[in-house]
């Protein structure tokens, strides 16, 4: 049991020489070494002397008066580890220091008060000295000191210590005809698609799922690891590098387990990847949705990038037509989407952006949405210079992050705001946020108005009651398709979408209704509504495409394909 707050330590002399330390806390004494002296402490060490070997990474749990540390250095050829998060003691004790400058590169010292923390720097050390077990060894005091610290830690790392992972866990990759997955993600989003897609093609899989708190971070790795042993997986997949963390010990452990990530970005990488400073690794392919991403990943350092377009799920989306629906989802025209108004008001709002960056925001945002260039960062280099020094002093990466998200959000919302408002005189149905309302409350003519729907269990037969389902994507990437231009084919329906460049590497012009510009849309609108049998023959040649060529299984084949070609070991016949 931890000793209530006021903890304090006491020095004892002899001959003006420190031989003990005492610790007190309400009315509670105890001391360091007490009556066993030296032998007190180096006595962990003997009683663990068939452990301590080469084959073993000792972690001594207390730094205490050093004898045991000192032991140790002294029968051990190898680093040590020792975890103390006592700053106070060690200063008074001096251990450290007392340590010659060659003893002292061998030991790391983790001296964070948080579990998690310090499991994963040791996790991180045990990386770097060939993935060896750990060997705890506890010093008394400690244990009574703060049990639930030091004696927690303790058991983990036995635990831990039971299995030889990296032995067992390192072996060639995609020898098989079929290759086994591992499926990693913090979120549910998309992989309930992914598993469907594993168990259409037939392959075995199993799901490791990272919980926010970071209490569960270990229990991750822990996971991962034993999932490495026993199931043996080719390859690890996740989303958005979901449950990748960003001190770099998932990709280190990887790395050591020879173990390839396929990280599959279907949000702009590039407003992602700018959290995390280690997650360059040549055991790492990034598949993006956006070609256009392809060249800048590179120069990021990423070896393995390519191009990956979304898909859909033919279960879900497929024609429902005589399913019973509310009646409020008919209409001629829908659209399905959020407004961006809070969400861009939020991000400026927590940002705390400068003046120098709030001021020319909405003319910086406008001019994104018109040109060409794909970065934030470049496009203000070129064009706001004033800006992007503005920019280029945020404190931090998460800072430069947030500005960024904001101009593209900012841009979306513009743009979006401009396409559906030149519907308006069609009567559309807007499905989405409150801010809809506020954007056109201004306008004589009103759409109708319904809040935001369920993407699974709504979506895919909202969309077979609208004659034309209205797209328009996002400017966070301005040469891909978004999920609708196959989602909507797929459930049977129709729907007239913005013009991208890479509409042409995946639709024949008969296979999708496309307006280049927002002024195009309202004819297009129109024509179509007034055409049902057009609409028709571009549903049917549509959908046979989507189910031919862009579901989550052709998706899924397809990347295990090209990780197959980068790390198979060996090629199958």
């Amino acid at each position: 049991m931890s000793l209530p707050a006021g903890l304090t330590f006491s020095p004892v002399y002899k001959n003006a020489e420190l031989v003990d330390v005492l610790a007190r806390s309400d009315g509670r004494e105890f001391a360091m070494l007490s009556g066993g002296g030296v032998e007190r402490e180096e006595a962990v060490v003997r009683s663990s002397a068939p452990g301590v070997s080469g084959k073993r990474l000792p972690v001594l749990l207390g730094a205490g008066f050093g004898h045991a540390l000192r032991r140790l250095l002294q029968d051990h050829d190898g680093p040590v580890a020792v975890v103390d998060k006592e700053a106070d003691l060690l200063a008074l004790t001096g251990v450290l220091e007392s340590l010659s400058a060659e003893q002292r590169r061998r030991v790391l010292l983790v001296g964070s008060p948080d579990i998690e923390a310090a499991l994963n720097a040791l996790t991180r050390w045990q990386g770097d000295n060939a993935g060896k077990p750990l060997l705890p060894l506890a010093l008394p005091f400690y244990l009574r000191l703060d049990r639930a610290f030091y004696g927690a830690l303790r058991e983990r790392l036995a635990a831990g210590a039971a299995f030889d992972f990296w032995g067992r866990a390192v072996l060639p990759r995609f020898a098989g005809a079929k290759p086994r997955v591992l499926l990693l993600t913090s979120k549910y989003f998309l992989m309930g698609e992914l598993e469907r897609a594993c168990r259409a093609l037939n392959l075995d899989h199993k799901l490791v799922v990272l919980k926010d708190d970071a209490v569960a971070r270990t229990d991750f790795v822990r996971r991962l690891l034993e999932a490495a042993v026993t199931f043996r997986p080719d390859c690890c997949i996740t989303l958005n590098h979901m449950g990748v963390d960003v001190e770099g010990v998932l990709m280190d452990l990887l790395a050591r387990l020879q173990l390839p990530l396929a990280s599959w970005f279907v949000d702009n990488p590039h407003l992602i990847l700018h959290l995390y400073s280690r997650c360059v690794s040549p055991w790492t392919c990034i598949f993006t949705w956006d070609e256009d991403n392809i060249p800048s990943l590179r120069r990021a350092g990423f070896e393995h990038v390519f191009y990956l377009p979304l898909g859909t799920d033919p279960e879900r989306f497929c024609p429902r037509r005589d399913a019973a629906a509310p009646a409020a989802w008919k209409a001629e025209i829908s659209f399905v989407g959020n407004s961006m108004l809070h969400k861009v008001a939020g991000r400026l709002k927590n940002g705390r952006f400068p003046r120098s960056l709030l001021l020319p925001f909405r003319d910086v945002s406008r001019a994104f949405m018109e040109c060409e260039n794909r970065s934030v960062a470049d496009f203000l280099r070129v064009s706001y210079p004033a800006v992007f020094a503005g920019y280029a002093a945020l404190p931090d990466n998460e800072a430069r992050l947030a500005y960024e998200t904001a101009v593209t959000w900012q841009a979306t919302r513009l743009y979006r705001n401009d396409c559906v408002r030149r519907i308006l005189p069609l009567r559309p149905l807007i499905v989405g946020d409150a801010g809809w309302k506020t954007e056109f409350r201004k306008e004589p003519i009103q759409p109708g108005y319904m809040d935001a729907i369920s993407y699974y269990s709504d979506l895919p037969l909202f969309y077979t009651r609208s004659d034309v389902n209205f797209n328009c994507t996002s400017k966070q990437m301005k040469g891909a398709v978004n999920q609708r231009v196959f989602d909507v084919p797929a459930a049977g329906a129709f729907v007239l979408t913005d013009w991208r460049p890479q509409m042409e590497l995946l639709f024949e012009p008969r296979e999708m209704a496309c307006y280049h510009s927002p002024g195009q849309a309202p004819d297009m609108a129109r024509h179509y509504l007034t055409h049902p049998r057009s609409r028709r023959e571009i549903i049917r040649a549509g959908r046979r495409r989507v189910l031919a060529c862009h579901t989550w299984r052709h998706r899924l084949a397809e990347l295990l394909e090209k990780m197959r070609r980068v790390y198979g070991t060996p090629a199958p016949a």
